[in-house]
C-alpha cells in the first residue's frame, strides 16, 4: 500500500514513520492524519515488528504541527474538519503509545503543535542539534491536542508545561535535553545512524517485555502503591512464562547472550 503524506517501510523489524511533507514542513492534513491512522493500525498487527521510529522528511522539521492553511479553507466548517483529523490522529496515537515495540521518535527538525505531541507520546527520543521544539497552539488562538497535555504533563511538570503552552517558547535541542523532552541529542548528520543503531539494538530485545514496561508506567500517575505493585506482580508473573523469558534466563545461567525471539 503506498501512501502520498507518510513513508512507511520495515526493515530489519524496524517500522520507519515518516512525515512526508518537507515542502510543507511535514505539517499534517487531513489526509496525513488518515494515513498515519492507516500506517499505525498496519504496524499493531504486525509481530514482525519489534521496533518503531517515527520521523520527518528532509532536515527542516520533524513535524509543524496541524496544516494552518487547511483550516483556513474551511472557513466556518474548520470545527469539522478538526474533529476528523483528531478522532484519526488520537485513535492512532494510542495504538501508537501501547504498542507493545519500544517508539523511538527521531527529531530532525522543527516540532511544533502536534509535532510536538508526536515527539512527547514516544517512549524514546532522540534530536538533531538542529532541532527545535515548540507549542504554538496559542499562537493562532487553539488549544492543544494530539496527546500532549497527557504526555508532557508527565515529562516536563506543571509549570514548565505551562510556560510552553503559555508563551510558546521555543526550545533548542539542548534546552529540550535539559528539561527532559528528549533523551540525547546528536549532531544532524549523525541523527539517523544513531536511531538506526538504537533501534536495531531494540529490535533484538524482548518485545512482550517492553510492551509491559510501558504498560506498567502509562498507568502507574493513577494508581497507589499497593495497587500499582500487584499489577507489577500480574505483568512480571505473565511475562515470565514468556519464550523470551525462557530464553534469558537460560541465557543467564549459561553465561550467553540471549537471543530474543520477541515472543
Amino acid at each position: 500500500m503506498g501512501y502520498e503524506t507518510m513513508g512507511y517501510e520495515v526493515r530489519n523489524n524496524v517500522a520507519w514513520i515518516t512525515f512526508n511533507r518537507p515542502d510543507a514542513l511535514n505539517a499534517i492534513n487531513a489526509q496525513a492524519t488518515r494515513e498515519f491512522y492507516q500506517i499505525v493500525n498496519r504496524v499493531s498487527g504486525d509481530r514482525s515488528v519489534r521496533a518503531v521510529v517515527l520521523t520527518g522528511s528532509g532536515d527542516r522539521a520533524f513535524c509543524a504541527g496541524g496544516d494552518v492553511a487547511e483550516f483556513a479553507e474551511k472557513g466556518d466548517k474548520v470545527d469539522s474538519l478538526v474533529r476528523e483529523m483528531t478522532g484519526e490522529l488520537h485513535v492512532g496515537i494510542s495504538r501508537l503509545a501501547w504498542l507493545p515495540a519500544p517508539v523511538i521518535a527521531a527529531v530532525n527538525g522543527v516540532a511544533a503543535g502536534a509535532g510536538l505531541s508526536f515527539a512527547a507520546c514516544c517512549d524514546l527520543a532522540i534530536a538533531a542539534d538542529t532541532a527545535k521544539f515548540t507549542s504554538a497552539y496559542t499562537k493562532i488562538g487553539l488549544t492543544p491536542d494530539g496527546s500532549s497535555t497527557f504526555f508532557l504533563n508527565r515529562i516536563l511538570g506543571r509549570r514548565r508545561v505551562m510556560e510552553m503552552y503559555m508563551t510558546n517558547r521555543v526550545l533548542s535541542a539542548q534546552e529540550a535535553l535539559d528539561w527532559g523532552l528528549v533523551n540525547r541529542v546528536v549532531p544532524a548528520a549523525d541523527l539517523m545512524s544513531e536511531v538506526t543503531k538504537l533501534a536495531t539494538e531494540l529490535a533484538s530485545g524482548p518485545t512482550r517485555a517492553y510492551g509491559g514496561i510501558k504498560k506498567l508506567v502509562m498507568m502507574s500517575p493513577n494508581d497507589t502503591l499497593e495497587s500499582q505493585m500487584e499489577r507489577e506482580t500480574r505483568v512480571i508473573a505473565e511475562m515470565a512464562t514468556t519464550m523470551d523469558a525462557r530464553e534469558g534466563i537460560a541465557a543467564f545461567v549459561a553465561k550467553r547472550k540471549a537471543a530474543f525471539s520477541g515472543e
